[in-house]
């Protein structure tokens, strides 16, 4: 599968090694550059966000390989979301370069063209995504049934992920009842001082692989009612990705003072 995958994805899988390389990169970077942004390693940003991008590509690719037919379709999707991968993260590491936050920057004309340039790259994306998600419930698909609606599913609540993240932009900042940066959790940073957006947003966007992966073994082992059991850990983990957002939106962290 992963040598198809390869032969038909090509571009995808190559853009998603890179991103990885880039992440290696930046993890170094983080050890040789003490600078801080927001109390936080100006490099450890762009390494969330290369190694998010490489796992999105990776998916994306897995999710139009079982796609049958729609040539030209996966192709727009494909090229669509290589392209906004490398210019959003492009934007992130410029402005890390510059000791200056990417999100929530409207404090001058050229940082608030560039918040507003990567909103916009996002909103497509989410677009593209949709439209993955409309061919995944028109199309046959010679795939178990968990796993298809484990995939459909997932990427249902990607999409309510973006949503949610579309609010989030919306907003002065990710933190709600105290400021951004502060206590956070290791390597993630959110905040374990007050509510912060980015929890609900992360679970939501890793439905896109958590859900079908757990179809994928509920079928590798033969789980009885697989179909009803995977649309029910969907359900539930849905309620999980509400439960957390609203827990942000009352300024209680995930974890506090950690």
């Amino acid at each position: 599968m992963i040598n198809e995958i390869w032969e038909t994805q090509r571009y995808l899988v190559i853009s998603g090694l890179i991103f990885l390389l880039a992440t290696g990169m930046f993890i170094v970077m983080t050890q040789v550059d003490s600078t801080q942004i927001l109390g936080i390693n100006r490099w450890i940003k762009p390494t969330k966000f290369a190694s998010s991008a490489a796992i999105f590509l990776f998916t994306v690719a897995v999710y139009l390989f079982y796609l049958q037919g729609f040539g030209q379709s996966k192709n727009i999707i494909a090229w669509g979301t290589i392209v906004i991968m490398f210019a959003e993260v492009a934007l992130i590491v410029m402005q890390s370069g510059r000791g200056v936050t990417s999100h929530f920057n409207t404090s001058n004309v050229f940082d608030g063209a560039v918040f507003s340039a990567m909103g916009l790259m996002i909103l497509t994306n989410t677009f593209l995504i949709a439209y993955l998600a409309y061919l995944y419930f028109v199309s046959d698909l010679n795939l178990p049934s968990a796993v298809v609606w484990g995939m459909r599913l997932g990427l249902i609540v990607f999409l309510l992920g973006s949503i949610q993240g579309g609010y989030m932009s919306a907003q002065p900042g990710h933190a709600v009842g105290v400021a951004d940066g502060g206590n956070g959790l290791p390597f993630l940073n959110w905040s374990t001082n007050g509510g912060d957006l980015r929890v609900a947003h992360f679970l939501g966007l890793h439905a896109f692989q958590i859900i079908p992966l757990f179809a994928v073994l509920l079928t590798t082992l033969s789980v009885n009612y697989s179909t009803a059991v995977t649309c029910g850990f969907a359900v539930a983990y849905f309620i999980g990705f509400s439960a957390v957002f609203f827990q942000s939106l009352n300024g209680q962290p995930l974890l506090r003072g950690l």
